[in-house]
């Protein structure tokens, strides 16, 4: 089975109107394509660098407030000057755009403008038959990222034809040399710690990491970052890839993030995640972090692997009744658990009723109620400090 079409939508800067590309992503994840969203306000930098990271084939803007030739020829511009002028770009405004305005943003570079009356049905065709083709002729990567974006593609593509990462003629960065059956081990090449984390939906592992990433960002002026991020699908159909949307402070040149669809595989995880996490893993970053899809009771996504270095549960403090947590099998297996938006009611309650539960399994786990959302959190700050500790 061939990959599905994967392609980058955002909203340009200044303009938060995201009713439309809302519901074109929808009408392309129906139809089998993965769509990573970018967001609304996102400035021409943000996406290009998110398009390159991702390896998209193309990118579709959403533009309500004029300015639209420019910034488009911008996005087209930049991708050039990156070497990444195999990524195309296309979109529409509502009423905002005209006809001639299209015609000038297509000499600048743009695949294609719709208008208002262009059915989804048309806009999906569009995308399936001009990107639905395989890549064959790849620019010669100008930059680490845009490199490692490539490797990461050749491994989800191989995982969607049925193909092992050992058929992939793979190397490590470090000595330039052949792995023996051409696949990484991770516990030995690897530079990055690796934490990963998980949780249900909603208990904000994506807000917490982002909040994460600008401490370390403070703290390293010139260390690096990764974030291999999973969002649910199943086999043969679309995606949506949506934790970049909410992502702010990792909106930044040394942060490089990959988004995955899980395609069909159960606990979190996609089927080739253990071969990106070991690419991202021997590069040249100081750590790489994992978030899975939402997870519930039974899911034990980094049990007895070696993935991972930490693993931190994420909770809200409204799981239910205490018996609630006693299903709850990473509560036996996390290094750290973590009471996210701890400013909430049952705050307290939970807290104590989660430090009973890991009282039990008489091991040395690390209970840390956070509030995410607030700036400067010193329960942010705690976690942040037990990363930093881990080996």
């Amino acid at each position: 089975m061939a990959a599905p079409i994967r392609i980058l939508t955002a909203v340009p800067i200044c303009d938060g109107h995201d009713s439309a590309i809302n519901t074109i992503n929808l009408e392309f994840i129906r139809h089998g394509i993965e769509v990573i969203y970018l967001g609304f306000h996102r400035s021409v930098g943000d996406i290009v660098r998110a398009a390159i990271q991702e390896d998209v084939c193309a990118i579709g803007i959403s533009s309500y407030n004029g300015g639209h030739i420019e910034f488009f020829a911008a996005v087209v511009d930049l991708l050039r000057k990156k070497g990444a002028d195999d990524i195309n770009v296309f979109g529409g405004g509502g009423g905002t755009i005209t006809h001639d305005d299209a015609a000038s943003m297509k000499r600048k570079g743009v695949d294609e403008v719709f208008f208002p009356g262009t059915s989804l049905d048309e806009m999906v065709k569009f995308v399936h038959q001009r990107y639905g083709k395989p890549r064959t002729k790849r620019p010669r990567p100008k930059s680490s990222d845009q490199e490692l974006a490539h490797k990461l593609t050749e491994i989800e593509e191989a995982y969607a034809a049925g193909r092992k990462r050992s058929t992939l003629n793979a190397q490590r960065s470090t000595s330039k040399k052949k792995i023996r059956n051409s696949k990484f081990d991770i516990r030995h090449s690897r530079r990055a710690r690796v934490i990963g984390f998980t949780g249900p939906g909603g208990a904000g592992k994506t807000t917490l990491i982002d909040e994460l990433v600008l401490r370390f960002l403070n703290r390293n002026p010139k260390g690096r970052i990764a974030i291999l991020s999973h969002d649910p699908s199943v086999i043969g159909e679309g995606a949506l890839l949506g934790d970049r949307a909410t992502m702010i402070n990792s909106q930044n040149d040394r942060v490089f993030m990959r988004s995955m669809a899980t395609r069909g595989q159960a606990g979190g995880l996609s089927p080739a995640t253990r071969d990106c996490l070991a690419l991202l893993a021997q590069s040249d970053f100081d750590y790489v972090i994992i978030e899975t899809v939402g997870t519930g009771q039974e899911a034990m996504p980094f049990r007895k692997n070696g993935i991972v270095d930490l693993t931190v549960l994420v909770m809200n403090p409204d799981y239910g009744s205490r018996l609630q947590l006693q299903k709850i099998v990473m509560l036996d297996l996390a290094d750290v658990v973590v009471v996210n938006k701890s400013d909430l009611q049952r705050a307290r309650t939970a807290h104590t009723e989660i430090e009973q539960r890991l009282e039990q399994n008489r091991q040395s786990q690390q209970l840390v109620d956070t509030v995410a959302k607030r700036h400067r959190d010193p329960g942010v700050d705690k976690l942040f400090e037990l990363i930093c500790k881990c080996r």
